[in-house]
């Protein structure tokens, strides 16, 4: 396998829409069984799910260029899409009553978008490796923190190579959307007495 498809697997199967959806029920699942991954889906739905149908409607409509959305001119849409959609999310597990650790992830999910959207309308941030270090972040609460971290790193080290190899981004881009996910959502965490 070639440098470049590599790159192009590992982009599209930790992309931003795939982490947001498959870790919510997981967190849920590994904090609070049953209950909390049923919960996890709820997040998963509108924080993932949403956004992922507007990207396929803008693709299959041509607006976009892919679900990737390396235009950094057409990300607003989406974007705003995304913000809208956590919000609800948010919102409903508060009211609902939702295990305080998923209301924390998706207030950092929400955290993380209040940094990078207005730094994406001037610079091309990694929404890739901002949600791909957020997500090792919330593993390391749930799982043993040490090893959760040292299997993390290689993964988002891994991300941030494709997204340079691939030309989508430079390396300050991913470094700066890896540190960006760290610090909101270790500071979301930590601001709800999780960390």
């Amino acid at each position: 396998m070639t440098s470049d498809r590599l790159a192009g697997k590992v982009t599209d199967l930790l992309a931003p829409q795939v982490l947001v959806i498959a870790m919510p029920p997981l967190v849920g699942l590994l904090a609070q069984g049953w209950t909390g991954a049923a919960w996890g889906l709820l997040a998963s739905a509108l924080c993932g799910g949403v956004p992922a149908a507007v990207i396929y409607a803008g693709v299959r409509a041509g607006r976009l260029d892919s679900h990737h959305i390396v235009d950094r001119a057409r990300r607003t849409g989406p974007l705003l899409a995304a913000v809208g959609a956590v919000l609800v999310a948010l919102l409903l597990l508060v009211v609902l009553g939702a295990p305080v650790l998923l209301v924390a992830t998706v207030t950092a999910m929400l955290v993380a978008l209040a940094v990078t959207v207005p730094v994406t309308l001037r610079w091309k941030i990694s929404f890739h490796a901002a949600v791909c270090a957020g997500t090792v972040v919330v593993f390391s609460h749930v799982l043993p923190p040490v090893p959760t971290a040292l299997a993390g790193v290689p993964v988002l080290a891994l991300v941030c190579w494709a997204r340079v190899r691939l030309r989508h981004h430079t390396p300050a881009q991913v470094a700066v959307g890896g540190l960006t996910g760290v610090a909101s959502t270790w500071g979301t965490l930590a601001a709800f007495g999780l960390s």
